[in-house]
C-alpha cells in the first residue's frame, strides 16, 4: 500500500513538473510577443513625430505664401478686398423657434400673497 502511495505521489509531481514546464514556455512565448508588440507600438510613435514634424513644416505659413505668389496665375487666386467681407447684420440668421401660445384663462397659483411690497 505504501509502494502504491509512493508511486501516485511521485506522478502527480511528474505532472506537475511537466505542467510548470509547459506553462514556462507558453509565458515566455507571451512575454517575445508582448516585447514585439511594445517595439511596433515604439516604431509608430516614432513614425507618428516624424509625421507631425513633416507636416508642421510643410504648412509654415511663410511657404504657403510663397507657393500661393508663385502659383497665382495658374491657380486663378483672387487677391482679398474689403468689399469680400459683409458687416453681421447683413447674415439671414434663421428665425427663432416660435414660442407655446400663452394659455387662455389660465390661473395662477401661488402659496404667497399678492400683497404689494
Amino acid at each position: 500500500m505504501r509502494s502504491l502511495f509512493y508511486v501516485v505521489t511521485a506522478l502527480a509531481v511528474m505532472g506537475l513538473a511537466f505542467w510548470a514546464y509547459r506553462e514556462n514556455y507558453a509565458t515566455q512565448e507571451a512575454q517575445a510577443e508582448l516585447d514585439d508588440l511594445q517595439r511596433q507600438i515604439d516604431e509608430a510613435h516614432r513614425t507618428l513625430g516624424v509625421l507631425r514634424a513633416e507636416w508642421a513644416y510643410l504648412n509654415r505659413p511663410e511657404r504657403l505664401r510663397d507657393l500661393a505668389l508663385m502659383n497665382f496665375d495658374r491657380l486663378g487666386l483672387l487677391s482679398l478686398a474689403p468689399e469680400q467681407f459683409s458687416r453681421v447684420d447683413q447674415i439671414a440668421f434663421p428665425a427663432p423657434a416660435e414660442a407655446a401660445p400663452p394659455l387662455v384663462g389660465s390661473v395662477a397659483v401661488s402659496s404667497q400673497s399678492e400683497e404689494p411690497l
